[in-house]
C-alpha cells in the first residue's frame, strides 16, 4: 500500500484517479479553500487521515509518515502566493 500526502488538493482530482487504481491510501491533505474543502470531504471518507488548511501551519516533525506527495499545483487563489 502506498500512502499518499494529497497537498493543494482541491476536490481531490489525485485522490479519486488513485482510488480508482487501488494500492494507495491517502494519510493526510491539505486546502485553503474552504468550498474545496467541503467537497473534499462530502466524496471522500477523511476519518483518520491529518488535515491541514495553511500549509505554512504543517509542522513536519508530526507530519504522518507518506510515500508520495502529490499537489494540484498552481494554485489559482491570492492567497497561496
Amino acid at each position: 500500500m502506498i500512502r499518499v500526502f494529497d497537498a493543494f488538493s482541491g476536490i481531490g482530482g489525485f485522490r479519486s484517479a488513485f482510488e480508482r487504481v487501488g494500492g494507495f491510501k491517502t494519510v493526510g491533505w491539505y486546502e485553503i479553500d474552504r468550498f474545496a474543502q467541503k467537497s473534499y470531504q462530502a466524496l471522500f471518507d477523511t476519518g483518520g487521515e491529518q488535515f491541514y488548511e495553511n500549509i505554512r501551519d504543517i509542522d513536519t516533525a508530526g507530519l504522518a509518515e507518506f510515500d508520495l506527495l502529490v499537489g494540484g499545483f498552481p494554485c489559482q487563489r491570492v492567497t497561496c502566493s
